[in-house]
């Protein structure tokens, strides 16, 4: 049977381009023939679309939120056309386009940016001569798609604000007409100045080049499902699809080409080769072939593209630089690193974060500003009407036995044991405050770290360190407890030299209670939300969309543009 051969449509229009680039000297005419006529009409119709905000032509007509960019645009270059000379399109045009028929590379979407209809158009400019309704709807065309694919590329193309994430890209939003007129128009080369606009942080970088990895791991998936088990298997056991299983692992990366195998059987091998592939998409390393493995497995290639894909439009939304190595909480993934200058991790731990559904953990930016060593817990409202006045009312010695207290307002302790019902009426008001006493049995552990926020959401110790030994973690109210408190508070530290890492502990272990010890300078905190990472060492890893913001995503993307 012949091999069926893959269209690749970007491949198709640069070769077209190709073409057109070396006929332009032989075939050149000028579009309008210095007719000061059709120069006029020219400019009244790039005129009239510039208002109106849709062009028909238009994979995706309507640009109203681009139309003042265009406008301003236009208007400095007179509305006379930009992308076109004698005829044909400028070796500045023709680069971006291929830069669009290029964009899935990016983690983009090609018809967003009209890339198959380019072709068409350039030849439209060569059959239809000096069409001034051809010119100016070739170089409007040209111009919203560029637009949008420098945006797209640079801020991402949904604002996170519409998810509720607290992360403003206004900041770092370009003057596009500024940037089209001074940087690209005059540029000998755009693919330079294209890619200086995307973000250039390492982890964006890997995570690019991990997509193209996986747009042609895409490409070669036979979508072959690998049978279930009644069991978790383990190394030695037979297994139908033991065949189909290496082939999958192959593929991935996971089973070195060369390994030998036992036919039928999943042997010692196979059950490395698993414990790789577990470790790489968020599931306990045991090296058993599970239901839960078997679904990582059976995901199609496709969906991990998305994912990546979806991981680049985040790493877009960042701040492009930070004033300090940032603190980064990746929710899925349930891991914190800490960053060095030059972008390498200094410091890794495992974290629990919101669970999903009711507590979600908020998506933000913020600067942490100090600590507090053996902190009380002021037990949010929503948590004192929900779980600690049903326990009262159950058990009149709850308050001691978790170590709590009541307050007023103003601190004050009005009782840390017998409750009546005109304090429980004043709880569920919240009138009267609960607080958990400092030690170590402290819901916050004994340290908690503050980058204030409208969420109260903050980082901290934990007195139940055995769930971080969990493949999945998402089991707190909101904030965010650590694996390794000590270790943070040491290096958020170490720039003040009477905070050792013994002190640290000390102050930890023994107090004084409530300590509130300011940092010397802002360190940025992000919070983020990637299904998809991308190792200093170059390896992938997957994991589960736990709060559904892929989900949400890619249902705002499925509508195309203009998005929110």
């Amino acid at each position: 049977m012949r091999k069926k051969r893959h269209f690749d449509p970007a491949a198709v229009l640069l070769a077209f381009l190709w073409l057109i680039t070396l006929g332009c000297k032989s075939q050149a005419a000028p579009l309008a023939s210095g007719n000061t006529a059709d120069a006029s009409a020219v400019s009244a119709q790039l005129h009239a679309i510039a208002d109106a905000g849709t062009l028909s032509d238009l994979h995706w007509p309507n640009f109203t939120d681009y139309r003042g960019h265009v406008q301003r645009f236009y208007e400095s270059e007179s509305y006379a056309p930009v992308w076109i000379r004698n005829g044909q399109p400028t070796p500045q045009a023709l680069a971006v386009i291929a830069a669009f028929g290029n964009s899935r590379q990016k983690g983009l979407n090609p018809d967003e940016y009209d890339a198959l209809l380019w072709a068409q158009r350039i030849e439209a400019l060569k059959t239809m001569g000096g069409n001034p309704e051809t010119i100016a709807h070739f170089d409007a065309a040209l111009t919203v798609s560029t637009m949008r694919y420098i945006s797209d590329l640079h801020i991402g193309r949904v604002d996170p604000r519409h998810f509720q994430f607290g992360i403003d890209v206004d900041q770092k939003k370009y003057d596009l007409p500024q940037l089209l007129a001074q940087k690209l128009l005059p540029s000998n080369d755009v693919a330079q100045v294209l890619n200086a606009v995307e973000p250039q942080f390492p982890g964006y970088q890997r995570t690019e080049a991990a997509l193209q990895t996986y747009l042609t791991l895409a490409a070669q998936d036979k979508g072959t499902q690998l049978p279930d088990v009644a069991k978790p298997l383990s190394a030695g056991d037979t297994y139908a699809g033991a065949g189909p299983l290496a082939d999958r692992l192959r593929l991935l990366g996971d089973l070195p080409q060369n390994a030998v195998l036992t036919p039928g059987v999943y042997d010692s091998a196979l059950a490395d080769a698993v414990k790789h592939f577990q470790s790489r998409h968020g599931l306990l390393a045991s090296g058993k072939l599970g239901s839960d493995t078997l679904r990582q497995l059976n995901t199609p290639l496709s969906q991990r593209v998305t994912q990546l894909q979806d991981a680049l439009e985040r790493w877009r939304w960042l701040p492009p630089d930070f004033p300090q190595p940032p603190i980064v909480v990746n929710v899925p993934e349930f891991v914190l690193r800490i960053f060095t200058p030059d972008h390498h991790v200094a410091l890794r731990m495992n974290v629990v974060v919101g669970k999903a559904v009711r507590n979600e953990t908020p998506i933000f930016a913020q600067n942490m500003r100090y600590l507090i060593f053996r902190p009380y817990w002021n037990v949010p409202i929503s948590i004192v009407r929900a779980e600690i006045v049903p326990s009262l009312q159950k058990n009149p010695g709850y308050l001691s036995a978790k170590n709590f207290e009541i307050t007023d307002q103003s601190g004050k302790v009005i009782t840390s044991s017998a409750v009546n019902a005109d304090i429980l009426a004043q709880l569920r008001s919240g009138k009267l405050a609960v607080r958990q006493k400092p030690g170590p049995t402290n819901s916050l552990g004994l340290v908690k770290f503050i980058f204030p926020n409208e969420h109260n959401v903050y980082l901290h110790s934990t007195p139940a360190p055995q769930l971080f030994s969990q493949s999945r973690r998402d089991f707190s109210h909101g904030c965010i407890r650590l694996e390794k408190p000590a270790d943070l508070a040491a290096w958020l530290l170490q720039d003040q030299p009477q905070w050792t890492p013994d002190r640290v502990r000390a102050a930890m272990d023994s107090g004084p209670d409530n300590q509130q010890v300011n940092l010397t300078h802002p360190v940025p905190v992000l919070i983020l939300y990637l299904t998809a990472e991308v190792e200093e060492n170059g390896e992938v890893y997957f994991f589960d969309d736990i709060y559904g913001h892929d989900r949400s995503l890619n249902a705002v993307l499925a509508k195309g543009p203009p998005y929110p």
